[in-house]
């Protein structure tokens, strides 16, 4: 399984076969620069990514707790999610997102 994530100017690194449950503990686990605060309880919007739109219809939809998170998150578009709500599974191989502003630390 591979994931793409991309920084704000546009690098990219290659996450193969990560462990982790989530698509934020695989950031953290590759040593990305991700603020997420909260660690994974969709209490912040610090670990807000922008899904490529080739795989917005392939994860399940924001709940409204996600949603809620981000309202508040910086420059939120139709493809944010919050990494966090993000479950890794075999389905996902290829997944792409780019760290939004203020994910970062």
């Amino acid at each position: 399984m591979k994931i793409f994530v991309y920084d704000g100017g546009g690098a990219a690194v290659q996450l193969i076969e990560p462990a982790s449950k989530t698509l934020m503990q695989a950031i953290r686990d590759a040593g990305l620069s991700i603020a997420a605060q909260c660690g994974g309880g969709a209490s912040c919007a610090t670990c807000h990514v922008y899904v490529d739109d080739a795989w917005r219809a392939k994860l399940r939809p924001a709940d409204d707790t996600e949603s809620a998170m981000l309202d508040f998150a910086e420059a939120r578009r139709e493809s944010s999610r919050l990494s966090c709500q993000i479950e890794l599974s075999e389905e996902l191989d290829g997944l792409t997102v780019t760290l939004a502003p203020g994910a970062a630390f």
